[in-house]
């Protein structure tokens, strides 16, 4: 059941015993704990409120919490988080579980009690019992991360009823920094929110300076730099990296993953395969694909495939002591830098 549909059923439907959210959207998983929590006028301390963590709580004391009678009301609410035994992983500390137990259960569930149970991962291991005979018994709510144009929209709308003007650019800008995360651009949003108060427009200088970078998007603007052979701003990007203490040896590891990105894109793009055949085939978002589309244009499979094999063997160099990294670093900039040229 999608989410919109599944908060109307929630606000104002007959509840059923078991519920199922899944998906990895932190942000749409709690709008659905706040509709049941307003459905029941309950606090988290309330006597007909429950909740378990299945990392730290053995199952079987969900079932005696569901087995209980509600006090002084028609059905208690108990919330199950990360029943990790849903998924392929596996947990070496964590409690024994009676699976078993947990399955006569859900096949005939107390109707004095709404168990709602939240897995934050996209996909279950379809081939364990325990996920078949939940899924045939409990309502399946999803959370999944949202498309690019659906996190657009969404974000828009927000922006649009919080009466926050943003550029193109710099909305573009928030996409990219906030990895189009819904749970985290929703975070981050609070800030852009104070900033416009006063009416003020959001541009892009704004949101570079409001909204922070990781490692990751500093590295995909200086892999950008060196891509156009922007030799001063490459290196201008690397020394303010080293001030804030990352070391070299990091930034290349993730320059090494992220032109590795590009390579299997171009390659990809070259035999036909379009965005979603990409992301699909390399198991990533489909919006890193995008983006890695965007900076191979115009260049070459074997240029990349070269710069790839000197990131390769820069890193070997390093490693092995046969040369100081920050100047081999520097100058594979202006080695690079000065190809582009």
């Amino acid at each position: 059941m999608d989410l919109q549909k599944a908060l109307q059923t929630i606000r104002t439907d007959t509840l059923k015993p078991i519920y199922l959210v899944v998906g990895s959207e932190t942000f749409l998983q709690d709008q659905v704990r706040e509709a049941f929590l307003t459905r029941f006028s309950v606090s988290k301390d309330d006597l007909n409120f429950a909740t378990f963590d299945l990392e730290k709580d053995a199952v079987d004391l969900v079932i005696q919490e569901a087995q209980s009678l509600p006090f002084f009301g028609d059905q208690r609410l108990i919330f199950v988080d990360r029943p990790f035994f849903l998924t392929a992983e596996k947990k070496s500390n964590g409690p024994e579980h009676d699976l078993e137990d947990f399955v006569n259960y859900i096949q005939s569930p107390e109707p004095t009690s709404v168990m709602v149970l939240f897995l934050l991962a996209d996909k279950m291991d379809e081939r364990k019992k325990i996920t078949k005979q939940l899924k045939k018994a409990a309502v399946v709510i999803d959370t999944a991360a949202m498309k690019e144009q659906d996190v657009r929209n969404y974000l828009q709308q927000t922006m649009t009823n919080d009466g926050i003007e943003m550029t193109r650019e710099a909305f573009d800008l928030f996409l990219r920094l906030t990895d189009l995360q819904l749970t985290k651009a929703m975070q981050e949003l609070q800030k852009l929110r104070l900033y416009a108060g006063d009416g003020r427009k959001i541009t892009k200088e704004i949101v570079q300076e409001l909204i922070p970078k990781t490692l990751e998007h500093n590295v995909f603007e200086l892999t950008s730099d060196v891509l156009k052979g922007n030799v001063s701003e490459a290196l201008r990007l690397y020394d303010d990296l080293l001030l804030q203490g990352e070391e070299t040896i990091k930034i290349n590891a993730i320059l090494i993953s992220q032109v590795r990105l590009l390579l299997q894109t171009s390659i990809l793009m070259k035999v036909g395969y379009q965005q979603a055949n990409i992301a699909q085939t390399l198991g990533i978002h489909p919006y890193r694909v995008k983006l890695a589309m965007q900076q191979t244009r115009g260049l070459a499979a074997e240029d990349l495939a070269r710069l790839y094999d000197e990131l390769i063997e820069n890193d070997y160099q390093v490693k092995s002591g046969q040369m100081d990294k920050t100047l081999l670093f520097q100058l594979f900039v202006l080695r690079h830098g000065k190809s582009r040229k």
